[in-house]
């Protein structure tokens, strides 16, 4: 990939792709944020304003698989959809019922854990390697 011309641009990038990883890393142990999509999108924002951090986040010993594995492929398998979307689900469902007695932040969950497994659902499936 290549840097963005106008440092501006990379600027906000850095900047985008920084909040993404940031919220992806809550979304670790924040049920209904998801982490995938955001940590996706850091590396998407990173490739085009800094090669250094794109170069971290490809070899981050956590992080750096999915990453590798999206640019490879540009897709998910099955099994890692299903993984994320109904652990999402296991948690939102814990925190509902913590929620149960403030309906507005039980109705913020739900929709955050809607919109969450619904873009998961999105990204593209693929077989797993045989």
């Amino acid at each position: 990939m290549t840097l963005h011309r106008s440092s501006a641009v990379r600027w906000l990038l850095w900047l985008a792709g920084s909040v993404s990883l940031a919220l992806g890393l809550i979304g670790v142990v924040l049920p209904g944020l998801p982490t995938t999509p955001f940590v996706l999108l850091a590396a998407a924002c990173y490739a085009k304003a800094s090669p250094r951090l794109h170069g971290w986040l490809l070899n981050h010993r956590f992080l750096g698989p999915m990453v590798r594995d999206w640019e490879t492929h540009r897709s998910l398998t099955r099994r890692s959809k299903t993984v994320a979307q109904v652990s999402m689900v296991v948690m939102v469902g814990l925190s509902a019922w913590g929620l149960r007695d403030r309906p507005v932040l039980l109705a913020i969950v739900l929709i955050a854990a809607l919109i969450g497994v619904l873009v998961v659902g999105r990204i593209p499936t693929r077989q797993p390697p045989a």
